[in-house]
């Protein structure tokens, strides 16, 4: 992985475990959701990007599943689990096939560039 991630060895016991088991019920939601479909939506309330993905998604006919969590002023703490697991800062996390392709604005890259009808399969 090309992000730095702080070294295990110089975290405390006690922390490694509260890191381990931090939101991980939402993180197998999350995962089970993606190998159950070939597209997965995962957003937030009163965020405009997860709306902006939904609607790209609906105009070329593709069907997904949308999980939402939160919005701005609720459910940040679960939101920050999924932005630790993926290492995907901002909202939505789009997977197409298992993989995390980005957000709205790399959709319509991958679209736009005939890549997202690649990875669909």
């Amino acid at each position: 992985m090309t992000r730095p991630l702080l070294d295990q060895a110089r975290i405390h016991p006690a922390a490694l475990a509260q890191i381990g088991s931090y939101h991980t019920d939402l993180i197998a939601e999350v995962e089970a959701a993606v190998a159950a479909n070939k597209v997965v939506v995962v957003g937030m309330g009163l965020n405009p990007f997860p709306a902006k993905a939904r609607k790209i998604l609906d105009g070329q006919g593709t069907p997904y599943k949308y999980l939402s969590y939160g919005n701005y002023f609720s459910q940040w703490r679960p939101r920050l689990a999924l932005k630790l697991w993926s290492g995907w800062a901002t909202f939505p996390l789009i997977f197409v096939n298992g993989t995390l392709i980005g957000g709205a604005t790399d959709l319509q890259k991958l679209i736009a560039s005939g890549e997202f009808v690649r990875l669909l399969g």
